[in-house]
């Protein structure tokens, strides 16, 4: 898809650009917009497809699709912008090929597994959600792919119904073995609020944010490269020790089942690539827990101290950050009226999420614009989000 950068998501214009699209058959009445929003991620980093807990927020860059439906099975879609065009038959879905069509083409496989009935459409796909970034763009597109597909109606599922119907995309079609949560946060977030998702009984509750914190993401500039081959390896690495364990006690089923106690003897079970893998998982699961009551209880001490021990973690344990987010983190530490840093997403580049005094949001913003670039030579992107509602119509 083309880059967000400069994209606005305009209605107006969108139902224009549409209307050029459509031709001859445009008729205004049959228009319709559809939005996702993106996520990102608190805290709970490579814990969902472990059966952990995550807690993400929905925030206010989205992805929305502007189309007419269609009496036909083939959908018509290009990019706002560069125009990339792609054409997918809805009756004869080929293999994936690669490309951005691959998130449209697997959501209407996978709602079709689920019986959910779809149907043609004609449209344009915008976004001013960044790309590799680490803030879910692609579960954004799943998603308002799903609400255009079943086209004049919400799609006959509950949230978290079409979560995993999407999840089934990505991990089945696009062949990327994602956990559920960017699906989950995207489908269900709530406005003014955190989501805590328990990934192994899929039970979720919203966590209200502090009006006196902004969420700040800062963007490296450099592109996410946790491709879909490091990741999976991560994954196969955790099931692997899961498989190590179980012989000893056929009663775990997943890295959730053990505690930071069960690290002592863990370590005589599997070698030290795989130990340091379960060190962080387990015990990301427990600043989940210490980062939603230092919310409820306005504990900013300790809202820090989780977030700087998830990034060392995700950084020392998991090996998945790099020197530019390492880097984003410690400008922000150091920088007062910065509650809280780390890196955010499944990492080697992408995006930290800082939790920040708003007296402080410009402070942060220079520091980050004038030392990031001096160190790296790279432009950083410093965007101060909200959390919104997840996915739906454009009214």
């Amino acid at each position: 898809m083309a880059s967000s950068a400069g994209v606005i998501l305009d209605p107006e214009r969108l139902i224009v650009a549409l209307a050029d699209l459509a031709g001859p058959a445009w008729r205004r009445d049959k228009a319709r917009i559809v939005r996702a929003p993106g996520r990102v991620n608190l805290i709970g980093e490579h814990t969902d497809y472990n059966g952990g807990l995550v807690l993400p927020v929905a925030i206010g860059l989205e992805t929305w699709i502007a189309f007419v439906p269609t009496d036909d099975r083939t959908v018509r879609l290009r990019t706002d912008g560069d125009g990339e065009p792609a054409v997918l038959d809805l009756d004869a879905i080929a293999p994936r090929r690669g490309s951005w069509i691959d998130y449209v083409a697997g959501t209407a496989w996978a709602l079709g597994q689920a019986s959910v009935p779809t149907r043609g459409l004609l449209g344009i796909v915008a976004a001013d959600l960044p790309r590799e970034a680490g803030l879910s763009s692609s579960a954004s597109l799943e998603l308002a792919s799903a609400w255009a597909l079943t086209a004049d109606a919400p799609p006959p599922l509950s949230g978290l119904d079409l979560a995993r119907a999407c999840q089934k995309a990505e991990n089945d079609y696009v062949g990327v073995q994602c956990g559920l949560m960017d699906q989950f946060a995207v489908a269900c977030g709530q406005a003014g609020a955190a989501m805590l998702l328990d990934c192994r009984s899929l039970d979720y509750r919203p966590v209200p944010l502090p009006e006196d914190l902004a969420i700040v993401v800062c963007h490296s500039g450099s592109p996410r490269r946790l491709g879909a081959s490091a990741y999976n390896a991560r994954r196969e690495m955790c099931e692997q020790s899961v498989a190590a364990v179980a012989a000893i006690r056929p009663e775990v089923r997943s890295l959730r089942d053990l505690v930071p106690d069960d690290l002592d003897w863990l370590a005589d079970v599997v070698d030290e690539a795989h130990f340091r893998c379960c060190r962080h998982v387990i015990t990301e699961n427990a600043r989940v827990e210490a980062t939603v009551a230092a919310l409820q209880d306005g504990d900013h001490d300790a809202l820090g101290r989780a977030f700087a021990e998830s990034h060392a973690s995700l950084s020392d344990d998991y090996e998945v950050s790099s020197p530019e987010l390492d880097l984003l983190v410690e400008i922000a530490t150091r920088t007062p009226g910065v509650v809280a840093a780390r890196m955010t997403g499944a990492g080697f580049g992408g995006c930290t999420v800082n939790l920040v005094r708003p007296d402080a949001l410009d402070l942060l913003r220079h520091a980050v614009e004038r030392e990031y670039r001096a160190a790296t030579g790279i432009e950083p992107s410093v965007l101060v989000v909200n959390a919104v509602a997840g996915a739906g119509k454009v009214r």
